[in-house]
């Protein structure tokens, strides 16, 4: 789901469940320029409340009148917007295009339970899938695992198989950077500008300070510790930039141990072949140290701080979308 927008399914369970009633609008396909990606969501109570975009304001109205109607008993449906030029050029955009919107109420078909399933497995971190045929309208939940979706999660891709549609709930993206140095104070600002939430781990106290990290998330802690705190899964990265075995090895072996999808180490090409005869003796695989991207960040080039960290960033987002194409 796109980043910002996650609480939407949250939010309209709260307005059902309060006595509100709730309508969930859910983009399922775009052609164009649309506004916003497939899967974007909008929540819209009984009483008119929104939250959410489905078009970043070219279409709302329309989608709150038809969302209106559903609530008061008339069938879900799925409906084709155009948005002209001048509609799009409003919302930042140059030129238009045509997007489609699937509209439902909460607790028909779209059951509370459902809703409340998707929203328990977010707060998990497990990655959810909500499919509804649009031909018989029979809904289904899939979690990461079961049935051929994997691929969509990993891809944080929504859209169509064949008549089917399927919206990828993915937990929040994350990334935990271990020590605080140079590189680590532009990586952390273009991380969060990417849409993960994000941790530094140091227990210098003295390197992972306020004053030069303002805003961060600071954990003074041993990284096998932090990291373990901090919880690894499919949806997190790992960077290692101290250089020093004694902090960057413990966090290495516990990313090793997960499935994060990415984990990168600084340092040259000797410094690495050091590490890795350090992660041989402690039994780790050809297989699983290969994993490390090392000497981390795509070779651009670098020089600056700031520029290795665009590198590292860039890295991150291949590693993170690369995978088989989807239709739909």
């Amino acid at each position: 789901m796109t980043a910002g927008f996650d609480d939407i399914p949250q939010i309209a369970l709260d307005w059902h469940r309060a006595g509100k009633g709730a309508a969930l609008a859910t983009v399922v396909r775009t052609w164009g320029s649309a506004p916003r990606p497939v899967g974007s969501q909008l929540a819209i109570s009984g009483d008119g409340q929104i939250a959410g975009s489905v078009s970043g304001g070219c279409v709302e109205g329309a989608v709150v009148v038809e969302a209106l109607d559903i609530l008061r008993g008339a069938s879900p449906r799925i409906l084709e917007y155009g948005v002209s030029d001048d509609e799009a050029f409003a919302v930042g955009l140059a030129c238009g295009g045509t997007i489609r919107v699937l509209v439902e109420p909460v607790g028909d078909g779209l059951t509370a339970d459902m809703l409340a399933d998707i929203c328990t497995a977010r707060a998990a971190r497990r990655p959810v899938a909500y499919v509804v045929d649009t031909t018989s309208w029979d809904r289904q939940i899939f979690y990461s695992g079961q049935g051929d979706l994997d691929d969509r999660f990993r891809a944080d891709k929504s859209g169509f198989e064949g008549e089917r549609f399927i919206a990828i709930h993915n937990p929040a993206l994350r990334l935990a950077v271990v020590g605080a140095v140079h590189i680590a104070q532009p990586l952390m600002q273009m991380a969060r500008l990417a849409g993960f939430d994000t941790v530094l781990i140091d227990p210098r106290e003295a390197f992972a300070t306020a004053e030069r990290f303002p805003g961060e998330n600071i954990v003074h802690e041993w990284p096998d510790a932090a990291l373990d705190a901090f919880g690894l899964d499919a949806r997190t990265g790992v960077v290692t930039l101290t250089h020093d075995p004694k902090l960057d090895d413990p966090a290495i072996t516990a990313a090793l141990k997960s499935d994060v999808f990415y984990l990168g180490s600084l340092g040259s090409t000797r410094t690495h072949a050091k590490r890795v005869a350090r992660l041989q003796e402690a039994g780790f695989s050809p297989e699983d140290i290969e994993r490390i991207h090392a000497p981390v960040g795509l070779d651009i080039g670098s020089k600056s701080p700031a520029e290795i960290a665009i590198s590292i960033m860039a890295q991150i987002v291949q590693s993170l979308r690369q995978g088989p194409p989807l239709s739909g």
